[in-house]
């Protein structure tokens, strides 16, 4: 049904369990896997500066995050390919997706509704709004969900 599934990672809960996910369906599916991590530009348009090397920092992290990623796909004997992109994170979603022809995006959710997901925003509600593709979202078991 799928032959490529894009994932994109931040290392929080809800992202782990979307590779999981990934991972599981990748397995039944012979599909492989494409881990991203994006390190978002605006923060650092925000500082004016490298302050310390903290882009050199972020893009570490993100390197981080997609090699354990690959390291776990090893063990599980899925096929996966990874990337670290720079830039807005749900355009660089989506334009991954379209630059590997993803027929899936598996993506974690941290559940936050109201004033909070207002001021944080929300890279998987903004990929779900405009992919052309199907997106298939993922709460971590111990993501609080909020009521209204």
């Amino acid at each position: 049904m799928y032959d490529v599934i894009l994932v994109p990672l931040d290392s929080s809960g809800p992202s782990d369990a979307a590779l999981a996910h990934a991972f599981d369906l990748a397995s039944k599916m012979d599909a492989t896997v494409h881990a991203l991590s994006v390190v978002d530009e605006r923060v650092l348009h925000a500082t004016q500066l490298d302050a310390g090397g903290l882009i050199e920092a972020y893009e570490k992290e993100a390197e981080r995050i997609v090699s354990e990623a690959s390291e776990k796909a090893e063990r599980e004997g899925v096929h996966v390919e990874t990337a670290v992109r720079r830039g807005v994170p749900y355009r660089e979603v989506l334009d991954y997706g379209d630059d590997v022809g993803a027929e899936l995006i598996v993506m974690g959710t941290h559940g936050r509704r109201g004033i909070e997901r207002y001021l944080l925003g929300s890279v998987t509600e903004r990929v779900l709004r405009l992919s052309d593709i199907p997106v298939l979202t993922i709460r971590a078991e111990d993501s609080p969900v909020e009521d209204e």
